[in-house]
């Protein structure tokens, strides 16, 4: 399947290095260099990913996110908790700050494009999580969660079964989110996750091991 990526970035730099890179692993790329002439690009042409800087000439990413109906993928200076976590509270699938490194940024395009092709619904246990729309549901109710517990209980349905450490969990919620989830926080957000999860699913605590949800 070809995949067509929208790049919005003004760093001609690592606009010309990212358009290559992604050509090179097979993705069709348009790149626009302002919020215009994406929003002219978006009125065109049908894309599969938008990989977003943050601060363009004319704006914000953010400006442009809400128009968009592909997984988003922010690039940007700005290293600042408040911002990660707003950009995920607003549905965003990822968040890289630069410098970055390249194949780690071409790795996570093919997870985002993956997860939105191959798994676009899971279940655990009476819960269904839409992965395009980024919602969980529990019978026909639209559960409440934020970004980072969206992302733990996305963990648990995709290692379904399975015994997961804090150390695995941290790993992955890392992977999207960014290294402000502490090892002792942790605790905190799978309680509130069992808390809105009710009975619709069991997350079962492993004794000295970790954690498993069936």
């Amino acid at each position: 399947m070809e995949y067509t990526i929208l790049l919005v970035e003004d760093d001609h730099m690592i606009a010309t290095d990212l358009v290559y890179a992604l050509q090179q692993q097979g993705y069709v790329v348009v790149h626009c260099a302002s919020l215009a002439t994406a929003r002219q690009a978006l009125k065109s042409g049908t894309f599969d990913l938008t990989i977003l800087d943050m601060q363009l000439p004319d704006g914000t990413g953010a400006q442009l996110q809400a128009q968009l109906t592909t997984p988003v993928i922010f690039l940007t200076v700005v290293d600042d908790e408040g911002n990660i976590v707003c950009a995920f509270e607003q549905d965003a699938a990822d968040y890289i700050t630069k410098p970055f490194r390249l194949g780690e940024l071409l790795a996570r395009v093919k997870r985002v494009l993956h997860a939105g092709n191959n798994s676009a619904k899971l279940s655990l246990g009476s819960v269904m999580i839409d992965v395009t729309a980024g919602k969980a549901y529990a019978g026909d109710t639209v559960l409440d969660l934020t970004a980072l517990e969206y992302r733990l209980l996305l963990t648990f349905a995709t290692h379904k079964g399975q015994l997961l450490t804090r150390a695995q969990i941290l790993e992955s919620l890392w992977d999207c989110a960014g290294s402000f989830v502490e090892d002792n926080t942790l605790t905190v957000y799978i309680k509130r996750l069992r808390e809105k999860l009710g009975s619709a699913a069991n997350i079962e605590t492993v004794r000295g091991l970790g954690y498993r949800v069936d």
